[in-house]
């Protein structure tokens, strides 16, 4: 079945459910993941804007979707507006349109604002779901403010999602930039990155292609929603205004990830100190 990737109409609250049902229960034990701040999250229409990670498998998202699913109720659900590549992938597409994926764009954003509905972004993009391993605790998108233009002219609240861990399922050597623009895949697939991966099962993976995850604990914060004094078209256009609050909401996020990945890394340590203790005492 194709599926039109600029309905809002497909989502399928059933198949949501059961797709939770099915894969909740490996989510939870594989990743042992903790989310909070769900109480943060406000009734009616509101923006989600998270940090990317994990390329194609962003295990943090289905975590945060099957929480707020369990503790709020579908309507808090969000829709994801998606890159183009990912809700026309074969396969990708059967799950994304039912699950509330919509192909990217102002006009999709405005149907289901309008509809009081609740709308996932990521600014990062490609770009930042891709960074190399390194980079995998800083922030990353791009330059890119189209989200906060949105939130303003809609005046909807942003309601920040920030996740440490998601991008520890697999090992991002480079991101490949050099590559996607001797490909010319910005041009062909509006892709700016073509990464060269550690994998399962892969081993060294080029490209953005299936993989297995590596197990890795993954914690998720909502933030307080962030509502704005100016909204509007005129709001929208000022770009002052917008660069300055894109700046803001930045800076607050980053500090979060900084501390959920400190804390993230003392519970690890912990962790392997315990298995290396207790190999110890077996070994005597």
């Amino acid at each position: 079945m194709t599926w039109d990737v600029d309905s809002i109409e497909n989502r399928d609250p059933e198949f949501i459910r059961k797709l939770a049902w099915a894969v909740g229960p490996f989510l939870e034990r594989y990743f042992s993941p903790e989310v909070r701040g769900l109480e943060n999250i406000p009734e009616g229409a509101a923006l989600y804007v998270g940090n990317h990670s994990g390329g194609l498998f962003p295990a943090d998202s289905f975590i945060f979707g099957k929480r707020v699913l369990e503790q709020i109720g579908i309507d808090a659900v969000p829709y994801g507006l998606a890159h183009d590549q990912a809700m026309r992938a074969p396969g990708l597409q059967q799950i994304l349109a039912p699950l509330g994926g919509v192909r990217a764009s102002e006009s999709a954003a405005h149907r289901l604002f309008a509809a009081g509905k609740k709308v996932l972004v990521y600014p990062g993009g490609d770009v930042e779901s891709l960074r190399p391993y390194k980079d995998r605790n800083r922030l990353t998108f791009g330059g890119r403010q189209g989200y906060m233009r949105l939130a303003i002219r809609e005046g909807v609240p942003i309601v920040p999602l920030v996740a440490a861990g998601a991008h520890a399922t697999f090992v991002i050597l480079d991101d490949g930039a050099w590559l996607a623009k001797a490909l010319h895949l910005d041009e062909l697939l509006r892709l700016k990155v073509w990464p060269i991966a550690l994998a399962l099962p892969w081993g060294v993976m080029v490209g953005t292609i299936p993989y297995f995850p590596l197990p890795t604990r993954i914690l998720i914060e909502a933030l307080p929603p962030v509502y704005f004094e100016r909204t509007g078209e005129d709001a929208a256009s000022d770009d002052a205004y917008v660069a300055a609050q894109d700046e803001a909401l930045r800076s607050r996020m980053q500090a979060v990830l900084t501390r959920l990945a400190a804390e993230r890394g003392s519970r690890l340590a912990y962790a392997r100190g315990r298995i290396s203790r207790w190999l110890g005492d077996v070994t005597r």
